[in-house]
């Protein structure tokens, strides 16, 4: 019985072609909507969540922040152009003093434009401790990295970045050389691996000095943005983090936990923020596809009742002739859900291929991206479809089912 409404709605739907292409096509753009902004949604986390995997999962960060601003105090501070001096070497020393603490780095940021025989570039400048390539993944293939020997004795060393190397040595041996930061000489000990872009930083176009050296011989200032402390084990992360805010408390004379001046955080912690902020946001955006969606259901409701405002003499002649009110009705509802689930097919390869096309985009722009189309997307986009289809389509097919034969006949 269903083969055959399935067979009387195609011939229905074959005979307005156009309509039904447009129908499809309509709908197939909301559907494609979601499959985009799922897959991109998946590509975002994945390229946020890789960017965060460069530092060690085991270590604790530790940021400076304006008091009461919770964790954007660092990053407002640092667009206000306002300098929080509270976190010092001091500092640095007792965190290494905990338990069950492997390594520790602190660290500084600034730009600086570093020169080699008449060339010269703008960079960002790393103030790390020796310990740094212990807390993050700072490989350097050619070369070394700097001991805590030279950071004590401020040593005028630095590690370049992979792009800084092209730029400023070009197929010659960059380790060994001389190169000047604020006229002061700086011998390049290693160029660490080409790391790529990371949360809006290029870090093949970033130096690394040891962080006393930075602090006494180019800041003069004897404080730091941040450190990172790494845990012999995860499972005294947590155990770790309560000692660093207990510490950095005591050295900095807060009683009350609402007014410090800087903020704890494990990478667990920072992961699964990152992650809860990508997927909140994508709820919305597929809750925001999904109300146009319904508008498209509405569409779909006023189509057939088009449909069945020009096919009244045909329903009365059906219905003339035998058939019953509901074998109108399912004709109907099955006209309106073929529309919508050839929407949803259409949408499915339709979103596929220009999620696609952001995948190259991405990875073409230097993007850590990946190319998913979820199965919950899929079961989304087409169950989301059959239901538009059966939902609004009840209307119109009762209404096509209810016509008296007699009245339909006379309206031809």
């Amino acid at each position: 019985m269903f083969k055959t409404y399935i067979q009387l709605a195609f011939q229905a739907l074959k005979r307005q072609k156009t309509r039904s292409i447009l129908t499809i096509i309509a709908l197939g753009i909301g559907i494609a909507s979601v499959v985009i902004i799922m897959s991109a949604g998946r590509g975002l986390e994945y390229m946020i969540i890789s960017e965060i995997d460069v530092f060690n999962p085991n270590t604790v960060n530790a940021e400076v922040r304006i008091p009461e601003k919770g964790n954007a105090g660092s990053a407002t501070s640092m667009a206000m152009g306002i300098t929080i001096t509270t976190m010092k070497n001091t500092d640095l020393d007792d965190i290494r003093k905990i338990k069950n603490v492997e390594a520790v780095s602190g660290y500084v940021i600034g730009q600086e434009v570093i020169k080699y025989r008449g060339e010269d570039k703008v960079v960002l400048i790393y103030g790390y401790s020796a310990d740094a390539p212990k807390t993050e993944s700072l490989p350097t293939p050619e070369g070394r990295f700097y001991t805590n020997e030279e950071e004590d004795s401020l040593s005028q060393v630095v590690v370049i970045g992979s792009e800084i190397k092209d730029y400023l040595f070009g197929d010659d041996e960059a380790v060994g050389k001389n190169v000047y930061v604020r006229g002061k000489t700086f011998k390049v000990v290693g160029v660490a691996e080409e790391r790529g872009v990371s949360f809006g930083f290029n870090f093949d176009e970033v130096i690394y000095i040891p962080l006393k050296t930075m602090q006494k011989r180019l800041l003069g200032t004897d404080y730091m943005i941040g450190m990172m402390a790494l845990a012999s084990d995860p499972e005294y992360l947590d155990q770790i983090k309560e000692d660093m805010e207990f510490t950095l408390m005591d050295n900095h004379d807060i009683t009350d936990p609402e007014k410090q001046d800087f903020e704890v955080m494990t990478m667990k912690e920072a992961r699964e923020m990152l992650e809860t902020i990508v997927g909140g946001i994508t709820i919305l955006l597929v809750a925001l596809v999904c109300i146009s969606l319904l508008v498209g259901g509405v569409g779909i409701t006023n189509i057939m009742y088009v449909s069945v405002a020009e096919r009244t003499f045909e329903i009365g002649l059906r219905k003339a002739v035998g058939a019953k009110s509901k074998d109108v009705l399912w004709q109907f509802l099955f006209e309106a859900v073929m529309l919508t689930f050839g929407g949803g097919i259409f949408g499915i390869i339709f979103g596929a291929f220009i999620s696609f096309l952001i995948y190259l985009g991405a990875v073409y722009s230097g993007l850590t991206w990946v190319f998913s189309i979820s199965l919950f997307s899929v079961v989304l986009a087409l169950g989301f479809s059959g239901v538009v289809g059966l939902f609004f389509g009840v209307y119109p097919a009762k209404k096509a089912a209810g016509l008296d034969p007699i009245t339909a006949l006379r309206k031809e």
